[in-house]
């Protein structure tokens, strides 16, 4: 009789389990779009970070700017097709993917196998590092430091992660809506330190001169392009692009542009992160 009993325990929670992934799915698919149809409709629509720089942003004469712009109209070119940049905040990126909003994403994709499942990643394209950035008054010289400050972070970005994850328990978090918000807080001194990356301290610099500096260093991550997950011809196309725009020189030439440093090698494989669609 109990053996009956969890049998069908487990065959209802495995009925439940399918039911709450049907919408997910059915939703990639009711969205999914492929390089012939975005040719026939003449533009590709990419999300893109509106308030990131070096990364994304929008200049003075409202145009679209950084990495993943210059890579974004290089990918329209591929297709020979016009670009329409959406400017994305951190936490609505893969919303706006998933909804169909956008066609694919050039957002400062971190590759992590938690985004994994809901998108798919291309092959990475460009590398990163998660600091902990605060003022130079501020003592922070080990992870355990940063239960004695309050520190800001862009709500569901990388640093959110790292900075949650290697904090200690209690530590006080502030999460803002983008990056723009998080680092305006620790400019006003409503946060003590600021989760990050490394292109950070040039907007501290600019708002702050000579007050903030770089304190720990969480990890070196990769940014890839996204699509909806078994959409297997975009993905190939992501890839095939990559491959590419690195054997021509105009990646090694876009990240020098901003980055102004040596990109380190990518990675082949990432556990829990596929590079093509299955």
């Amino acid at each position: 009789m109990k053996k009956t009993l969890d049998l069908s325990r487990r065959a209802v929670m495995a009925g439940a389990a399918a039911t709450l992934a049907l919408p997910a799915l059915m939703t990639s698919r009711a969205f999914a779009i492929t390089p012939d149809e975005i040719k026939k409709r003449g533009k590709v629509i990419i999300g893109i970070q509106g308030d990131n720089p070096p990364w994304g942003f929008v200049n003075s004469s409202g145009k679209q700017e950084g990495i993943d712009a210059d890579i974004g109209e290089l990918f329209a070119k591929e297709l020979g097709v016009q670009v329409q940049f959406v400017p994305l905040e951190v936490a609505n990126r893969i919303p706006a993917l998933t909804s169909g909003r956008v066609d694919i994403l050039f957002a400062t994709m971190a590759m992590f196998p938690d985004r994994a499942k809901a998108v798919q990643f291309s092959k990475p394209y460009v590398a990163n590092q998660i600091v902990l950035l605060a003022p130079k008054t501020v003592e922070i010289k080990t992870n355990a430091d940063m239960g004695k400050v309050s520190i800001s972070v862009a709500r569901g970005a990388a640093q959110d992660t790292e900075v949650t994850k290697n904090a200690p328990a209690g530590t006080n978090i502030l999460r803002f809506d983008g990056d723009a918000a998080s680092i305006q807080a620790a400019v006003s001194g409503q946060a003590q330190a600021l989760g990050g990356n490394i292109f950070y301290i040039r907007r501290l610099e600019e708002a702050k001169p000579g007050v903030f500096e770089q304190k720990l260093v969480f990890s070196n991550i990769y940014n890839g392009a996204c699509t909806r997950l078994g959409e297997k011809e975009m993905n190939a196309l992501a890839n095939t692009f990559i491959d590419k725009i690195k054997a021509s020189g105009e990646l090694k030439a876009i990240t020098d542009k901003w980055m102004k440093a040596e990109q380190p090698p990518m990675p082949t494989s990432m556990e829990g992160v596929p590079f093509t669609a299955s």
